[in-house]
């Protein structure tokens, strides 16, 4: 085991969520060490014909995480490994907020149309035509939405292009969150608070939060809170906003600093967007095996 490799104790939680078989029905041979070919990988940025040989075939290595990007595998790992902290996680304050990635050169140039697939083959999962990229002032960027729990460890992720807003995200990074619980009862979705910065604040986000019974501390941005004042009894009553939770919110900022402490997730060097949302989903369940 060398450094940044899957310790005992990880690979002891993660191994009993792998897929046995592949889609041929053929098992599946040498997990552990592909897994920490993709790891090492995530963690350095290198291109994937530079791994190592003691991973094995770099090949191997991409197609198994390209794979499992496409079906939707590191997903269903991802809930797994947060089913299995259920009694662990700090719903008191949920936070959301978006960081942006900076694309590398090598990400551009896929093809902005649905890629060609063989018949025997579905959609890739998270396919987007958009590609998830997009441009802003620093070039092209991806943007990575996110909510966490207070633990600091990701509870949903979403990819898209960099100049994507942060407001219009909120319901579709919440609406992902589904963690099992270890005994009886449905999967729980909603946070017991929720925290957010103030681009997270508008009349349908906070409808949406109140129609679900979901506490929140979002700040109202001046403009808002002068557009509500000369409405008058029409504009609503005023928002309330917490200081003392709204300091919880660093929580979410430090999670998305451990999760850009893997370089292929500060830096997007996948082409595919639902190839890049798989890369950002392992450095997640990473994340979920360390604590």
């Amino acid at each position: 085991m060398d450094r940044g490799d899957l310790t005992n104790e990880e690979w002891r939680r993660l191994e009993p969520h792998l897929p046995v078989r592949g889609r041929r029905g053929g098992r599946w041979a040498s997990h552990r060490r592909v897994i920490n070919g993709i790891l090492f990988r995530e963690r350095t940025g290198i291109p994937w014909r530079d791994l190592p040989e003691r991973f094995g075939r770099w090949k191997t290595v991409y197609e198994r995480h390209r794979r499992w990007s496409a079906d939707g595998t590191w997903d269903r790992i991802l809930q797994a490994v947060q089913a299995d902290a259920d009694g662990r996680i700090d719903w008191s304050m949920v936070g959301i907020d978006s960081t942006s990635c900076r694309a590398h050169q090598h990400a551009a140039g896929a093809r902005r149309k649905t890629p060609r697939i063989p018949k025997n083959r579905a959609t890739p999962r998270q396919h987007r035509p958009d590609g998830g990229l997009g441009r802003s002032r620093g070039g092209l960027t991806s943007k990575i939405h996110l909510a966490s729990e207070g633990g600091r460890r990701p509870l949903a992720l979403l990819v898209t292009p960099g100049q994507w807003g942060d407001a219009p995200q909120m319901i579709a990074v919440l609406e992902r969150i589904r963690v099992a619980r270890k005994g009886e009862g449905r999967p729980r979705t909603r946070p017991g608070h929720l925290s957010a910065d103030k681009a997270y604040s508008s009349r349908r986000n906070r409808h949406y939060l109140r129609r679900r019974h979901i506490k929140h501390t979002i700040p109202e941005p001046k403009d808002q809170r002068a557009n509500r004042r000369r409405r008058g009894s029409r504009g609503g009553r005023p928002t309330g906003f917490d200081k003392g939770q709204y300091k919880r919110r660093n929580e979410v900022e430090r999670t998305i600093n451990r999760l850009k402490s893997f370089r292929a997730v500060a830096t997007r060097y996948d082409k595919r967007a639902y190839v890049f949302h798989g890369t950002v989903a392992l450095a997640a369940i990473r994340l979920w095996l360390q604590t």
